[in-house]
């Protein structure tokens, strides 16, 4: 049963239902052992959050940001803001001093909690130029803060301040007067197309979005939920709630290099994932495959087709499989697959939700063939995340979206564009009136920036608006698509696709380092530097063969026909990337136009 409440009550509602039974299982910042704590000890710890926050005078609907990456203080932080009915602006922990001085300025934030050492020294470093900073609170003991700082205090010393005096009736009050109208959060998007803007998110939009995913997404109180996705991205924030709901236990990654090693020693249920982290695990299980000899390889490549022809070509579709092939595929699964989760730490996979670009049908068929359930879906900030995701359960076809939550009504406008309108639908950014304005159709829709259809209940999506390229022969390239079509390739980590106004598509390619240089050391290619390594001729035969053998399927204006290999990665440092990892294309342009220039010379 879902405890669907007020996000100012839910934490003590859920608690009321569940008491003692484990909530939060966690490491301390700097940890090696996992520690828990009950929904009693999670509602407590809210409480006194709560009240430190009035003893610190936060005012109703006062902004205050949180500048962290995954912890339990974050949770705490979020809940006791929530219960005086104040505002969190999450921060993503890799933001740059830059990015925290427009968000601080923007919001016009008095209380900043951050998580360890880097965030507050960025924090520190920027003080001087945020006139209505006054506090700084830090999550992580470790923390070294100076001894000229008069604003800064460690987390536990906030908390004590609220122990000074009884708080309760006054938060009791607050809660009593909380709507749906208040908003909970702003949520500055990344900014792949320009300034960060802040999403505004109410009450009312979480209440709307945990009823309808309730409805479609059959998380419950047994599941076991790794938080790997910081809580900063809407994905993981909404999902992370939804879980709250239902009583599920929170397993709280706070180190995302750590993931996998998480995995394997808490053994989630469910976890909610970017695209890019299931095409690691193919490219991971491939490398294994292909190292393996020829039995095991042949055994293994069996398997998988056995896998999709039960689990894609048949239980995807509703229909049921013969009793010969499920008999063939539970042997399999018990013997093969079951190896592959249990390496993975995933031997009781339920589900994992999979949103934030595309999937790749290669990834999607490969993740469902050997037995884990990927629940692919779309959402944006301004949705609070889902607007459509696989319905578990019922049939899908590997390559959409799913079909649309309850409440959502979609349009497809006449330039492809996806339309929204619905309860979970943002009013509007915070402090800019014109363009919300602008966001909206005059019909009340909400235009998302991406390209789609409708078909047969399922949306599929194409790419966003703004991303499609018009090659100088006149030809609409979906750069996303051809890029997520080539990153299932084990010797590709990352890639950017130039088309836009050029006579062919090319692209700009990280590889994988470590097994092009394997490579490079099976094959006697000499090599000094990464940068003789992406310069060299063989290499490039190597990979423009496998490139034309993933796009195959590509119309020829669609396919790659000249690509650079780049000696270091996209970084954030250099503006190449937002925080979510997504490229910015236009810094790509600017930082890389010698290389690009070169590879449309005559």
């Amino acid at each position: 049963m879902q405890v669907n409440s007020h996000l100012s009550r839910l934490i003590y509602d859920v608690a009321a239902r569940f008491g003692d039974r484990e909530a939060l299982i966690y490491k301390d910042f700097g940890g090696k052992q996992w520690k828990s704590l009950s929904w009693n000890d999670f509602a407590a710890s809210v409480s006194q959050v709560s009240a430190a926050m009035l003893a610190m005078g936060v005012g109703v609907q006062e902004n205050m940001g949180v500048f962290s990456q995954n912890s339990v203080q974050y949770l705490f932080t979020d809940f006791g803001a929530w219960g005086i009915r104040a505002v969190t602006i999450p921060f993503y922990a890799t933001s740059s001093e830059q990015q925290i001085q427009y968000m601080v300025n923007d919001a016009q934030i008095r209380f900043l909690f951050v998580g360890e050492q880097a965030q507050y020294d960025k924090a520190r470093r920027i003080f001087a130029t945020c006139s209505t900073l006054k506090h700084i609170i830090v999550f992580d003991p470790r923390v070294s803060i100076a001894k000229d700082d008069p604003i800064a205090m460690h987390f536990e010393d906030f908390l004590a301040l609220g122990k000074k005096r009884s708080w309760q009736q006054e938060m009791e009050r607050l809660r009593d007067e909380a709507t749906m109208d208040d908003t909970a959060n702003i949520l500055y998007t990344s900014g792949t197309t320009g300034d960060s803007k802040g999403v505004t998110l109410s009450c009312g939009q979480y209440h709307a979005a945990m009823e309808a995913n309730h409805k479609c997404v059959p998380v419950t109180e047994n599941d076991r939920v790794l938080n790997f996705l910081p809580f900063t991205h809407i994905f993981e924030k909404g999902w992370k709630l939804l879980c709250i709901t239902v009583g599920a236990r929170l397993i709280v990654n706070t180190n995302p290099m750590e993931v996998q090693q998480s995995m394997r020693e808490t053994h989630p249920t469910c976890m909610s994932a970017v695209p890019r982290f299931w095409e690691k695990v193919y490219m991971g299980v491939e490398e294994k495959i292909e190292s393996s000899g020829s039995l095991k390889r042949n055994l293994f490549r069996h398997a998988l087709k056995v896998g999709r022809k039960h689990n894609i070509e048949y239980l995807s579709k509703g229909k049921k499989p013969p009793l010969a092939l499920r008999l063939e595929y539970d042997m399999l699964n018990k013997t093969v697959f079951s190896l592959v989760r249990r390496e993975l730490g995933l031997e009781n996979a339920n589900f994992f939700p999979t949103a934030g670009a595309t999937v790749s049908h290669h990834v999607e068929e490969f993740v469902h063939s050997i037995g884990i359930c990927m629940d692919v879906g779309y959402g944006l900030t301004e949705s609070l995340a889902t607007v459509s995701c696989n319905h578990i359960g019922k049939p899908f076809t590997v390559g959409s979206v799913g079909i649309p939550i309850d409440g959502i009504s979609i349009k497809i406008s006449s330039e492809g564009e996806i339309l929204l309108k619905g309860p979970t639908i943002t009013k509007g950014y915070y402090k800019r009136e014109e363009l919300t304005r602008q966001s909206f159709t005059d019909d009340g829709y909400f235009r998302t920036g991406d390209s789609g259809y409708l078909k047969d209940g399922e949306l599929f999506l194409k790419d966003r608006i703004k991303d499609l390229f018009k090659t100088s022969n006149g030809k609409y390239i979906a750069p996303q698509m051809i890029e997520s079509k080539l990153l299932v390739d084990k010797y590709i980590d990352q890639i950017a696709i130039i088309a836009d106004e050029r006579k062919f598509v090319s692209a700009l390619i990280v590889p994988e380092y470590r097994l092009l240089e394997d490579y490079a050391r099976q094959h006697d290619i000499s090599f000094s530097s990464r940068e003789e390594l992406c310069r060299n001729q063989q290499i490039h035969v190597m990979l423009q063969e496998r490139i034309d053998t993933l796009q195959q399927q590509l119309a020829m204006y669609e396919q790659v026909k000249r690509f650079t290999l780049l000696p270091q990665p996209f970084s954030l440092e250099r503006g190449e990337l937002t925080n979510t990892l997504k490229i910015k294309r236009r810094v790509l342009n600017e930082n890389y136009r010698e290389q690009i220039e070169a590879m449309y010379a005559e």
